[in-house]
């Protein structure tokens, strides 16, 4: 017998976190569309059509499973995965369908994916989450900008694609630092909304751990200089703890347009050493002479066995390290006091 289905529910997913949504439930009003902006909250419906259950990533990391009939306040946003999924919420047509870019509640029109890439919700729009009649916006939850700058050295992890082992690397430095008495904040500054990454260097014991979210953004695909008025935002509210060392992951590789170029260029008076991971060791070959960029050290998935360590060092001359190994961690440790001050 087929179970009984439950009550339809509305979900928070992890981009609603700056908000206070869990306390105080927006309105739900319909606006019309070409009223619509990046980074509006909507009310969406999972509609029948498309998977019979999708992952959805919550306000503090977890995952829950929704079902046709239930509701989620997604943002609208865009998506360019090399990897996984494209999509672009001014995609959406007069149908006012859409899906979830991420699990992170990212809404648009997924315009190609990858064969291996999981299914994603189908949803419809019901209205825009609003207070006093207004739409609500991601930017309106962001606190206004501080005056202190950023003084902190920066350890810079950015990658050959997504998913080449950057968290990877930022979770073993936090881990290195900490256990030498740094006080160390993490961050990443450039991807698509998803909280797993920064909450994996909360536990490796950064404090504070912030994303683009944080500063209204639910994807970094954004206008360049609007991007850079938001890194420095975040980069005041990471000064405000007075951190020893600083830990920022950029999403994707400089070479995407998540502005992970601009993000080296605002960081780059700070960065004390930058870390490359890479998806294998012609990668790194390639970042370097496409970008412009010689790290100082490769790590990720291309450093997985000695041959690839071997090959990267020879076409490059820049050492590489497997931190994903537990006996490198003195390794590590020595080449982070070599290379940071203090």
């Amino acid at each position: 017998m087929k179970e009984p289905r439950q009550e339809a529910r509305l979900l928070l997913p992890s981009l609603t976190r700056i908000t206070d949504f869990d306390r105080n439930l927006p309105e739900v009003v319909e606006l019309a569309r070409d009223k619509w902006s990046r980074g509006d909250y909507v009310v969406v419906e999972m509609l029948e059509e498309g998977p019979a259950c999708y992952e959805v990533e919550t306000v503090d990391g977890s995952l829950v499973e929704m079902f046709p009939g239930d509701r989620l306040i997604g943002a609208l946003g865009t998506r360019a995965a090399t990897l996984e999924v494209v999509g672009d919420w001014r995609e959406i047509g007069e149908d006012l369908e859409m899906q979830t870019l991420t699990a992170a509640g990212v809404l648009g029109v997924c315009t190609s994916a990858a064969l291996q890439s999981a299914d994603l919700a189908n949803v419809g729009y019901i209205g825009h989450a609003s207070r006093n009649g207004e739409p609500c916006r991601m930017k309106d939850f962001v606190p206004p900008a501080g005056e202190k700058q950023l003084e902190a050295p920066v350890i810079l992890i950015i990658g050959t694609s997504m998913d080449s082992g950057k968290t990877v690397a930022a979770v073993a430095a936090i881990r290195e630092l900490v256990a030498m008495g740094r006080r160390v904040a993490g961050a990443k500054v450039t991807g698509v909304g998803r909280l797993r990454d920064i909450l994996a260097m909360k536990r490796a014991g950064a404090e504070p751990t912030m994303d683009f979210v944080d500063v209204g953004l639910p994807s970094t695909v954004i206008p360049p200089d609007e991007y850079e008025g938001r890194l420095k935002l975040l980069c005041s509210r990471l000064a405000e703890s007075d951190p020893d060392v600083v830990i920022i992951e950029a999403g994707a590789s400089p070479l995407e347009p998540y502005c992970g170029d601009i993000a080296m260029k605002v960081l780059e008076e700070n960065v004390s050493l930058t870390i490359l991971c890479a998806s294998d060791p012609y990668a790194v070959l390639g970042v370097i002479e496409a970008f412009g960029v010689k790290p100082d050290l490769v790590s990720g998935r291309s450093t997985s066995t000695e041959a690839g360590i071997r090959l990267i060092e020879k076409m490059t001359g820049v050492p590489a390290l497997s931190v994903i190994d537990p006996n490198t961690g003195p390794e590590l440790a020595a080449f982070l006091k070599e290379k940071l001050p203090g």
